[in-house]
């Protein structure tokens, strides 16, 4: 605000100054003089109209600004792609996971009758993970997993 009270006070001082120095000037003297004065109207009438210039260009960008409201869009949906075949045969179905208390300590196994229900290659995992334990319910069989880790294979994730 004090901005447009300097600029307005500007423009009436060099409007005086115009106006003031087309009264002092000397009648029908040709030469140096005339021609300092003409160029000091000029200049004076110049930074007037600049000063109204700015003025205005300020009263258009006051009026322009405003304040956008950002507005996220929704989400799109996610859909999930099939994984391809070579990876979705190194994953294994989390439910055949469990975990067996034997006279050694506890065994991590995917169990062969929860595999071969939920996984489609049982044949292609590997022999020297296939491992056979006794358990308090009898002898269970299945492959480690700590071992099928080690051979590439994962746990999915549901």
């Amino acid at each position: 605000m004090t901005l447009r009270i300097h600029r307005q006070f500007i423009a009436t001082v060099a409007a005086a100054a115009i106006a003031i120095t087309g009264f002092t000037a000397a009648p029908a003297r040709a030469g140096e003089d005339e021609v300092g004065a003409a160029l000091a109207a000029l200049l004076g009438l110049a930074i007037v109209g600049a000063v109204i210039k700015d003025k205005r260009d300020d009263r258009k960008a006051r009026q322009q600004v405003h304040t956008p409201h950002h507005v996220t869009p929704a989400p799109r949906p996610v859909h999930p792609r099939p994984v391809p075949p070579r990876v979705n045969r190194k994953l294994l179905p989390n439910q055949c996971l469990r975990t067996l208390h034997t006279d050694r300590g506890r065994a991590h196994l995917f169990t062969q009758r929860c595999l071969e229900r939920h996984y489609r290659h049982v044949n292609s995992l590997p022999d020297r993970c296939h491992r056979q334990v006794w358990t308090d319910r009898g002898w269970r069989q299945g492959w480690g997993a700590r071992c099928l880790n080690r051979h590439g294979f994962q746990m999915a994730r549901r």
